[in-house]
């Protein structure tokens, strides 16, 4: 994930740690060498040009924008919370904040990201993998052809307006057809995306509600409702 981060969407890592410790650099860490380098030594202790931080939650208590933890459960709990410096937690784990220390970071305006939305991803490409495997036929083969065809039309309708012609790199990358990773990181996104802003409506709207783990559990429970009222469980 953090390899992820830093490469894809630039983020500035500046600290990670596993169960042995971690290593941290205000100015950032190179996440591609720190990840051979655990890969060759066996642990983080001693990477090059970042400090190293000897206990296994030590990581959680420097100072960030974003903490995300991940892996193991209960790591932020009423021992530690007021120790966390950050402006908002991604549970990138299943359930790696205890009760207690849910309502203090509340009640200290910290934004948590709850693992019932975050750790979606995975289940929802599992159930991408389901359905493919019920029709038999990969995403993107009834439709790959005639997409590249309308783009290999629509590029042929620029050139011809504009009187200029396309260089052939990025022809190549205009005519691509969408494959079926492309398909399936897309309907991921649009999935992740609706399901927030449900949550956050809900949020916004329920007073109620008075945070996002809260509200995420009752957009879950309303829809378990509503199917079990379309499948005449209840009258």
């Amino acid at each position: 994930m953090s390899r992820f981060l830093s490469e894809e969407d630039g983020c500035r890592v500046i600290a990670i740690g596993d169960v042995n410790g971690g290593a941290y650099n205000p100015d950032g860490l190179n996440v591609a060498q720190l990840s051979d380098y655990r890969d060759k030594t066996g642990s983080l202790a001693g990477f090059p040009g970042a400090k190293e931080l000897p206990g296994p939650r030590d990581v959680l208590e420097i100072e960030c924008d974003i903490l995300i933890p991940a892996a193991l459960e209960n790591q932020i709990a009423l021992d530690n919370v007021d120790r966390i410096r950050t402006r908002m937690i991604a549970e990138a784990a299943n359930g790696p904040t205890t009760l207690g220390a849910d309502e203090k970071l509340n009640q200290r305006g910290v934004m948590v990201i709850p693992d019932i939305f975050l750790n979606a991803g995975g289940v929802t490409v599992s159930y991408f993998e389901w359905t493919k495997n019920l029709s038999h036929i990969r995403y993107g083969r009834m439709e790959k052809r005639l997409d590249e065809i309308y783009r290999d039309r629509l590029v042929a309708t620029f050139e011809q307006v504009t009187g200029k012609v396309v260089p052939d790199r990025q022809r190549r990358e205009l005519l691509k057809g969408a494959d079926e990773v492309d398909l399936v990181n897309s309907g991921l996104e649009g999935t992740m995306q609706n399901a927030y802003r449900e949550i956050r409506e809900a949020l916004d709207k329920d007073p109620r509600l008075a945070d996002l783990r809260t509200a995420a559990f009752a957009v879950a429970i309303q829809k378990v409702a509503r199917s079990y009222m379309e499948l005449g469980v209840f009258p």
